[in-house]
């Protein structure tokens, strides 16, 4: 079974520290606002805490996903916006570069990548496709040295403030199956043709960076493309077990963070004449949160080892993915019913992480989507 190592644990302490000088503080600063600042992902970066997992060549520390689900765990604590923009730059689109990026690809990008200088995203959804990434229609037709890309992508995390975007897209839109077609491109922030279109107004979430892309003969250098033309969703598919992993994590923590609070708060409540932790009802409510959330980080260790050791996971973690989001949903509920009229101010931190939890069975993969994989693995 998993376990954190020695190191790993010092890690998570200096990266504690640091939050809660740099984070803790502001944070309902932030959500007010709706933005994380820049000089927090500089901090992050002068700290040694972004990109743990690449390789030292390239200015990393070249450490095993541990040290990122630490990272990743440290930062929902604080709350899931912090989380989600910085876990998506480090342990998703960084990875995509560092495996199928040319030499030059790697130098240009990673190392501002790691120092927080600069942000990425990567642009997959579209306003007609979301699951069904074979059905995107953003199209790059090769023109001379560059590619003319048109299209627009939606709900895209980091989306405003990104430096520079990993745009799924189709190079050939007539390859049968249409997923043959697809290809990765590097879009740089200034790039002719591209702009981004609205921030988008979430219930959840609030200080996380989520917007449009707009691409409209935007000219892309050929020597942008990732890895080799048409084997885009190859890529996103080899890639998918981390992120899926990752909001299994994410998910986990806001499901501990929930009962926490909640504990807290029963003990000190009184309602006629005694303590709401004195009640059956809460106790029996407690005890199925409490075991419900232990199976999870059972579980999500059990993933952590495979996942390390290069183990393919696709079924196990669809399964993380959905039942851990599904059930940190549930968890929030009960969660905020247990805090009474008070769940529901906003002054309780119950109601942000309840608003926060219900997008995770949504991206990365439907729920839906998850137990469709799972059912063909195990029909296989």
């Amino acid at each position: 079974m998993f376990q954190f190592t020695e190191e790993q644990e010092m890690f998570r302490k200096a990266l504690k520290k640091m939050l809660e000088k740099e984070a803790y503080p502001y944070y309902d600063e932030w959500e007010k606002n709706r933005d994380i600042p820049k000089s927090f992902w500089e901090k992050l970066g002068e700290n040694g805490f972004l990109c743990p997992t690449v390789s030292e060549e390239y200015g990393g520390l070249g450490l095993d996903f541990g040290y990122s689900a630490v990272l990743i765990e440290e930062l929902e604590r604080v709350g899931a916006s912090a989380a989600s923009g910085i876990a998506l730059h480090s342990d998703i689109v960084l990875p995509y570069i560092e495996a199928y990026g040319t030499e030059e690809q790697k130098q240009k990008y990673i190392p501002k990548s790691i120092t927080g200088e600069w942000i990425s995203a990567i642009a997959m959804t579209e306003p007609g496709a979301g699951s069904d990434l074979a059905g995107i229609q953003t199209t790059a037709r090769r023109d001379g040295d560059y590619y003319i890309l048109n299209g627009e992508k939606t709900f895209i995390t980091n989306g405003i403030h990104a430096d520079f975007v990993v745009v799924v897209c189709k190079t050939n839109p007539q390859a049968v199956p249409a997923y043959k077609g697809i290809s990765l491109l590097i879009v740089d922030n200034g790039t002719i043709g591209f702009k981004r279109g609205k921030k988008l107004d979430k219930i959840g979430m609030h200080a996380a960076d989520t917007g449009e892309l707009i691409f409209e003969d935007a000219k892309v250098p050929v020597e942008n493309l990732l890895g080799e033309e048409g084997r885009g969703f190859y890529y996103l598919m080899e890639k998918l077990q981390q992120e899926r992993l990752i909001v299994a994590i994410e998910t986990q923590i806001e499901a501990e963070c929930c009962l926490d609070l909640t504990m807290r708060y029963v003990k000190e409540r009184k309602a006629f004449g005694s303590r709401i932790a004195d009640f059956q009802n809460t106790q029996f409510k407690l005890a199925e949160m409490a075991t419900e959330i232990n199976i999870g980080r059972t579980y999500i260790h059990s993933l952590l080892a495979k996942h390390i050791a290069g183990e393919k996971i696709v079924k196990e973690v669809s399964m993380a993915k959905w039942w851990i989001s599904e059930m940190a949903k549930r968890v929030a509920a009960e969660c905020l019913q247990l805090h009474g009229g008070y769940g529901y101010m906003e002054e309780y931190e119950i109601a942000r992480r309840y608003r926060d939890i219900p997008v995770a069975a949504i991206y990365a993969g439907t729920t839906e989507i998850m137990k469709g994989i799972i059912a063909k693995q195990i029909l296989k």
